[in-house]
């Protein structure tokens, strides 16, 4: 249906389109392509890793770190439910077996407490999220993964920008994933990137994404025959969606500077409604708010979406659990007990939010959000 104010609209300008203009008029570089490289090293320059490789989703981008960093059967990774359902699928794709450990009820990211819980000789990796835009434990999640020996990769899809002090999100861990979704900080329609500072990770990582092929040359314009030097994926990012990605990240600090304030004004709309509570806001923590989720009456949540519904404002529920999807419920081998998951996904509800929603319709939803609480 065509909502009156949408979930999320991609920012776009001229930029975005004379970029990809300029890559289609070439006639030439539309799969391969100089762009891929130049869009890979502003990755890695504004995230501070050595390297960055591009995908053509987040999704291949898990898979491919998965299989660098030779997690595979009969390893565990410890993963969160709530989360988008990649993450926990991901594990799966290379044999191993995700471990769904619960989340805490500030940045909604993985408990570390219960991450030492679910750790034993078979734990491989863990594999955090930074949700909605916020930087998870990420630190404490670290210091866990440092002591056991584990690989550490970190979900940054939702976080592009975020940041702990000057530390950003992908710095942490071992590897990190971002994605360039359509409802991303920055987008590419779909695409996706792993940063590291292993070099064997890297010459890994780009074998995987192509084929298993050695791209010294580019294969659409080289006359030279290609090295095959072991078994890949046709993974790869195009010249063109490289393109758009480079003219996003030009003004990516622009993009976060308004959604940060459009949050902020949110959030001073909402302070008179005392049945909803806010993101909250951890000292030194920097939130690029990809999402911006309220939570209210686990009773009242889905009324108070049909109701918003009605009056042409789309939310959504990010997110429900992984664990108790069809798939997961057929395929566990038991249940596992994640209360916190289960109180936060039956109270979360997100709002609209993005560079330029109008304070005028953030205003309108505060103030039907105001009207259901005191009609109920």
């Amino acid at each position: 249906m065509p909502w009156k104010i949408p979930l999320f609209k991609i920012y776009w300008d001229k930029e975005d389109i004379n970029s990809i203009t300029t890559t289609v008029r070439k006639g030439m570089y539309w799969a391969t392509g100089p762009n891929i490289e130049k869009f890979e090293e502003k990755i890695s320059q504004y995230v501070g890793r050595k390297y960055a490789v591009t995908f053509n989703s987040g999704t291949s981008a898990l898979h491919a770190a998965f299989l660098s960093h030779g997690i595979g059967r009969g390893d565990e990774v410890i993963v969160p439910s709530f989360t988008f359902i990649a993450t926990a699928n991901a594990p799966l794709f290379v044999g191993a077996k995700p471990i769904f450990a619960d989340i805490e009820d500030e940045t909604f990211g993985l408990d570390p407490e219960d991450v030492k819980e679910k750790i034993n000789n078979r734990t491989k990796a863990i594999i955090p999220v930074h949700y909605g835009g916020s930087p998870c434990l990420i630190r404490e999640l670290k210091e866990i993964a440092e002591d056991y020996n584990l690989i550490l990769i970190e979900d940054c899809a939702e976080a592009f920008g975020a940041k702990i002090k000057n530390m950003q999100v992908g710095t942490f861990g071992d590897s990190s994933m971002f994605s360039f979704c359509a409802n991303k900080v920055i987008s590419t329609g779909e695409g996706g990137a792993i940063t590291t500072d292993s070099k064997k990770i890297y010459e890994k990582l780009k074998l995987l994404r192509s084929h298993g092929r050695d791209e010294n040359s580019n294969y659409f314009s080289s006359t030279e025959q290609m090295a095959y030097i072991s078994l890949g994926f046709n993974y790869r990012l195009s010249n063109i969606t490289a393109s758009l990605g480079i003219s996003q990240i030009n003004k990516v600090d622009e993009i976060i500077e308004m959604r940060r304030k459009r949050a902020a004004y949110i959030t001073s709309k909402m302070h008179e409604i005392k049945e909803v509570i806010t993101p909250i806001s951890l000292d030194e923590y920097f939130n690029v708010y990809q999402l911006y989720s309220i939570r209210v009456n686990a009773k009242l949540r889905d009324k108070l979406s049909k109701y918003l519904a009605e009056a042409g404002i789309m939310t959504k529920v990010y997110f429900s659990p992984i664990h108790k999807t069809r798939f997961y419920l057929k395929n566990l081998e038991t249940t596992p007990k994640l209360p916190i998951t289960d109180k936060i996904s039956g109270e979360i509800l997100s709002l609209p939010i993005y560079p330029d929603i109008k304070n005028a319709e953030i205003t309108y939803i505060c103030n039907k959000i105001n009207s259901f609480f005191k009609a109920d």
